[in-house]
């Protein structure tokens, strides 16, 4: 599904460049659940970014599905992320006045859909996420951290993506919490869902079944994960 060559990523600021990538090489297959993980400054977001076609590579290729996503103009890379890719991030990302319901609903806002369709689809989302009915309709400011985390994660599946990137997704959360939302994600896996998660911690990152490190621009290890 996802085959990066050799990918680099040079910022630049007046006179100084800092490689934020230095020539990563890797693929991912349908259905993996992969984890990114490294210290802060390793490279690991900038990856991500680039993965989730939110930013371009300096060098180096980018294939998703078969296609070169490097190459793409921005009106593609939009419409790839609008029907290809899912995001959970850290900070929840939802409308705290806003039902539940509502924050799920909100990516098919401007799709050709129905209230009706949107509503229902939510629902299935909400269902799928773990998520309780009872709370469908509170507003996201009455959830906990672990039960906004639900709401995210249905957020990022109402458009059916084929990948679904989540970005320190227990940072905000304890450790009790944390392993509950983890566990929420090794459920989608188990229903087929490609799931890439970039995490600093090692105790999240086991929750993968695979365990990609990134040290200063390179990857360091890429290992199966033995305990799952």
């Amino acid at each position: 599904m996802i085959e990066c060559r050799d990918l680099k990523k040079i910022y630049v600021n007046g006179d100084v460049e800092t490689a934020a990538l230095k020539g990563v090489t890797f693929s991912i297959a349908k259905g993996e659940f992969v984890a990114i993980i490294g210290p802060s400054g390793s490279g690991k977001s900038t990856l991500m970014h680039i993965l989730g076609a939110l930013d371009n590579p300096t060098s180096g290729t980018y294939f998703l599905d078969g296609k070169e996503v490097s190459k793409f103009s921005d009106d593609e890379l939009s419409e790839l992320r609008r029907e290809k890719i899912g995001f959970v991030f850290q900070a929840f990302n939802l409308l705290p006045r806003t039902t539940v319901l509502r924050n799920v609903m909100l990516p098919l806002l401007y799709s050709n859909t129905t209230e009706k369709e949107r509503e229902e689809r939510a629902r299935q989302c909400l269902k799928y996420a773990g998520m309780e009915e009872s709370k469908f309709y509170n507003l996201s400011n009455q959830l906990s951290g672990g039960q906004m985390q639900r709401v995210a994660i249905a957020r990022s599946l109402i458009n059916n993506p084929s990948i679904i990137f989540a970005d320190e997704p227990t940072g905000n959360l304890d450790t009790k919490t944390s392993h509950v939302v983890m566990e929420a994600f090794q459920e989608l896996h188990q229903k087929g869902h490609t799931i890439i998660l970039i995490t600093h911690e090692p105790e999240i990152a086991n929750f993968a079944e695979r365990i990609i490190s990134v040290r200063d621009g390179v990857i360091e290890s890429d290992v199966k994960n033995n305990s799952q």
